[in-house]
């Protein structure tokens, strides 16, 4: 039996859990195939929490930086981004980590983007929230030629590039096309919060992707609809990293 699973803490539902389980079933891989969750409240603990066999896993929050210490070997891209959510197991046991957030990201990212009349480098974007979800959007971004502002509840702290929500005007608002949500505002049971964005800028030329899934449309989203706007949930993006992880896995 090949093992697999999550690390994080808390962990409820599991979107890989449920996943890779419908992978296996579908790929007739059940009795030889598993994946569980791993709930780790201190990184520090990884090893006597995670079972003996465990071929590779991933991580959520709060290890995705946490994790790096215990390392033996990481991906330049993941290194890049600061941030691991794949890990696999080497032979002597040691850890390799890898980020395929960025992956699933932008392929997901491109394919919105399809509709974009121009060069994806005359386009600027709004990321919301300052947290470890925004890294592997950072880099992508970065890596795409697209500039970005990371907006905040708390703003700069001092930091270039950041700024309040109550500091977006009308003119920022239609000069950044690109707008991605990193916050876990919207995400279920709290369906109807949303950042405090000044939603009224929002048009028919703007592009609003969320990397929450559940629900599909959060509040953010439906804002962005109904004024015309494209809009994408993160569940692609998740399927995306889930493959992505499974491929270094077996590869």
């Amino acid at each position: 039996m090949k093992r697999y699973g999550l690390v994080g803490f808390p962990l409820g539902h599991s979107f890989s859990a449920g996943y890779f389980a419908d992978k296996f079933a579908a790929s007739g891989l059940t009795g030889e195939c598993s994946y569980e969750n791993f709930p780790v409240e201190g990184i520090e603990d990884l090893k006597t929490v995670l079972p003996a066999g465990v071929c590779g896993f991933n991580v959520t929050i709060p290890h995705k930086r946490h994790i790096l210490p215990l390392l033996a070997e990481i991906d330049p891209e993941a290194e890049a981004v600061g941030a691991v959510n794949c890990v696999k197991v080497l032979p002597d046991g040691s850890f390799k980590g890898y980020n395929t957030d960025v992956y699933g990201f932008e392929v997901s990212l491109r394919g919105m983007l399809r509709t974009f009349p121009g060069p994806l480098s005359t386009l600027k974007a709004l990321v919301l929230g300052t947290g470890g979800a925004a890294q592997a959007v950072h880099y992508v971004l970065g890596k795409l030629g697209i500039p970005y502002v990371e907006v905040s509840r708390t703003g700069s702290d001092g930091a270039a590039g950041r700024m309040v929500y109550a500091e977006l005007t009308p003119e920022m608002m239609d000069a950044h096309r690109l707008i991605v949500n990193t916050t876990p505002l919207g995400m279920h049971p709290n369906v109807g919060a949303k950042p405090a964005l000044l939603y009224e800028g929002v048009g028919a030329g703007h592009y609003l992707f969320d990397l929450i899934y559940n629900p599909a449309e959060t509040a953010f989203l439906r804002e962005g609809r109904l004024r015309g706007a494209w809009v994408k949930c993160g569940l692609e993006m998740l399927v995306l990293q889930a493959e992505r992880s499974w491929e270094i896995w077996n590869g």
